[in-house]
């Protein structure tokens, strides 16, 4: 399964929500989508730190904040704050024993440029 990020114009959703259910019904595993209105918006909330982190979880494997933030060679605080907001919009899961990790094979950032009239 993949991580889809996508910029998309207000109403569009209910589009792609329609299109996951339509694949689901002929047995395709969904992409998790995730939408902003600019990008303006998904870079405040995807930075690079941020972006570089969920690589490095990928590879790392499911693992504790503190080892991940050893692993990253980041500072705990920054990591954490990183990992609750990751874990908030959907691209990190965190298991019951407080392990976290990224359920993604791969992230795709659509990034559609404007229409020449």
């Amino acid at each position: 399964m993949k991580a889809i990020i996508e910029l998309s114009r207000k109403g569009s959703i209910f589009k792609s929500v329609a299109q996951q259910i339509a694949g689901a019904r002929r047995g395709q595993t969904p992409d998790y989508r995730l939408s902003f209105e600019s990008a303006r918006s998904l870079f405040a909330e995807l930075t690079p730190a941020r972006l570089d982190l969920l690589d490095t979880l990928r590879r790392a494997g499911a693992c504790s904040v503190y080892a991940l933030a050893k692993t990253a060679e980041r500072n705990y605080s920054n990591i954490h704050t990183d990992v609750t907001r990751l874990v908030e919009i959907g691209l990190v899961e965190r298991a019951e024993d407080g392990t976290v990790s990224v359920p993604f094979e791969s992230v795709e950032i659509r990034f559609p440029l404007a229409q020449v009239a």
